[in-house]
C-alpha cells in the first residue's frame, strides 16, 4: 500500500491510563486513529494508528492501516499502481476479500483472510496491489516493519505463509510472525517481532505469555476489548513498554472481538520515513525519489498491471528529520 501522507500525523489522543496492574507496572496508552483517502475520486479510506507525534514505532512495527469492511461498489476497491519502497518489509493480512499482488521480484500472489503477504523492501522494490473482481466486500490491515541499520539494504524478498489456527481459553489465535500460545511462525524477519490475530469469544478473557523485553501493541479491529483494564475502541492502537511477562484481553461484549497483537523488542535506531521509502537521512530519501522519478533499475519493474506507475510526491522545502521510539 502506498502511503499518501507525507507530513507528521497530528495526535488526538495519546494519554496514558493506568492498567491495573499496580505501580510500578507498565501503563497503556490508547493511540487514536486517523481517516486518510487514498487517492481517486472514490477514495478508498484507511483508518491510521501508526506513525503519529506521540509515537512512531512498537518494536520495528512503524506504520499500521486498518481498513474496512468496505462495500467495493461504493468505494471501488483497492487499485494501487506500481509503487516504490525501501528500507522495509510490508505485511498484508486479511480479514474478508482478496488482493492481487505483483512486485518486481516477479512475485505474483493473492493476500486471502488469514494469510500473510510479506514483502522485504531493502534498497528498492516496487509493487502493485488490486482487489480482485471477486471482492465484494474488503476489510484488513497493512502494516510495515523497519529493517535495522544492518539490514536496510537487504535483497528483494517475498514469503507467503498459512498459519494454522490454535484454539486457546476463549479464543482462536492465528501466529503469522514470531511466537504466541506456543505457536511459532516459519517466517523470516530482520529483528524479533510478534504479529498474531485473536478473535477472542463473546464476553472472554484471555491471558498470554509474552516476551518481557518486548513493547506490544493491540490494534482493535472489531468488538469492545481491554487491555488489562484500559478500554480500546475500534481501530485503536493500545500501547504497553516492555516489562510484562503477561497481556491480558477482555472481549466485554457479547459477540465474537477480533484484533491484532504486535510487538517487538524497542527499535533504538532513528530513522527518516517520508511516502514509501524508509532511511536514516534526508539525503536517503531524495536519493531514493529521484531514483524512483528516473526508473532506475533500483526498484526494477512490475509486470502485468494496466496502468502507469505513481509519482512520487514533492520533497518538503525543510530538511526531512529522523525520529525515534519514545522513552
Amino acid at each position: 500500500m502506498s502511503d499518501s501522507e507525507t507530513g507528521p500525523a497530528e495526535v488526538r489522543r495519546a494519554a496514558p491510563a493506568s492498567d491495573g496492574h499496580g505501580e510500578g507496572a507498565p501503563r497503556v496508552e490508547v493511540l487514536p486513529a486517523r481517516d486518510v483517502p487514498l487517492g481517486g475520486p472514490r477514495a478508498m479510506t484507511v483508518r491510521r494508528t501508526l506513525p503519529q507525534r506521540s509515537r512512531s514505532l512498537i518494536g520495528a512495527w512503524c506504520f499500521a492501516d486498518h481498513y474496512g469492511p468496505d462495500d467495493v461498489t461504493a468505494t471501488g476497491g483497492m487499485d494501487v499502481a506500481p509503487h516504490p519502497h525501501t528500507g522495509l518489509q510490508t505485511v498484508s493480512w486479511l480479514f474478508t476479500g482478496e488482493i492481487e499482488h505483483r512486485d518486481s521480484l516477479g512475485s505474483h500472489a493473492f493476500v486471502r483472510p488469514g494469510e500473510l503477504n510479506l514483502m522485504t523492501g531493502g534498497h528498492g522494490i516496487s509493487h502493485t496491489e488490486v482487489s480482485t473482481p471477486r471482492t465484494t466486500v474488503l476489510h484488513g490491515a497493512q502494516l510495515w516493519v523497519a529493517l535495522p541499520e544492518e539490514h536496510r539494504h537487504a535483497e528483494r524478498d517475498f514469503q507467503h505463509y498459512v498459519p494454522e489456527p490454535v484454539r486457546v481459553d476463549g479464543a482462536l489465535v492465528r501466529v503469522f510472525l514470531g511466537t504466541l500460545c506456543g505457536d511459532t511462525s516459519p517466517v523470516r524477519t530482520f529483528t524479533p517481532l510478534l504479529g498474531a490475530e485473536l478473535v477472542l469469544d463473546p464476553n472472554a478473557s484471555l491471558t498470554v505469555a509474552v516476551d518481557s523485553g518486548f513493547e506490544h501493541g493491540v490494534l482493535v479491529d472489531q468488538g469492545s476489548i481491554r487491555l488489562g483494564d484500559t478500554a480500546v475502541r475500534r481501530a485503536e492502537l493500545g500501547y504497553v513498554g516492555p516489562g510484562r511477562d503477561t497481556v491480558t484481553l477482555t472481549n466485554t461484549s457479547g459477540e465474537p472481538a477480533r484484533l491484532l497483537l504486535l510487538g517487538g523488542p524497542p527499535f533504538n535506531e532513528e530513522i527518516v520515513m517520508w511516502w514509501n521509502f524508509i532511511g536514516r537521512s534526508h539525503e536517503d530519501i531524495a536519493q531514493a525519489r529521484q531514483d524512483w522519478e528516473n526508473a532506475s533499475d533500483r526498484f526494477g519493474e512490475v509486470h502485468g498491471y494496466p496502468g502507469d506507475r505513481l509519482p512520487a510526491p514533492e520533497l518538503p522545502h525543510t530538511r526531512l528529520r529522523p525520529r525515534g521510539r519514545m522513552r
